[in-house]
């Protein structure tokens, strides 16, 4: 067995330190197997809300006023909407009010599907 040199405790030590940081941790929103918590609030005089849709792809659906607003699950576990595609969040709580704050007091229209 080699001898522990401190290049060698060194260079452990910031791979540990690298994979901590890269490893992504589950939100407090989200449940023991990985899916968010559901969400009913108003947010800036809108109400948003989001459940899990159930199924094996763990899918998830969110409104603001009643109109759906579509969201995807990111690679890294952050998520996006169609609102705000390019600003990643960490939960769909998230996503719903950042479309909100994106919004700016317009109404969501409708996303055809195809």
């Amino acid at each position: 067995m080699p001898e522990l040199t401190r290049r060698t405790a060194l260079t452990a030590t910031a791979a540990l330190a690298a994979t901590a940081v890269a490893a992504p941790h589950a939100s407090a929103e989200e449940h023991h197997h990985g899916s968010p918590e559901p969400f009913d609030e108003v947010y800036k005089g809108r109400r948003i809300q989001g459940r899990s849709t159930g199924g094996h792809h763990g899918g998830y659906r969110a409104t603001v006023d009643g109109a759906e607003l579509h969201l995807m699950r990111n690679a890294d576990g952050t998520w996006i909407s169609v609102v705000s595609h390019y600003d990643p969040v960490p939960t769909p709580r998230a996503a719903a009010r950042a479309a909100v704050d994106e919004l700016q007091g317009a109404r969501l229209l409708p996303f055809p599907a195809n």
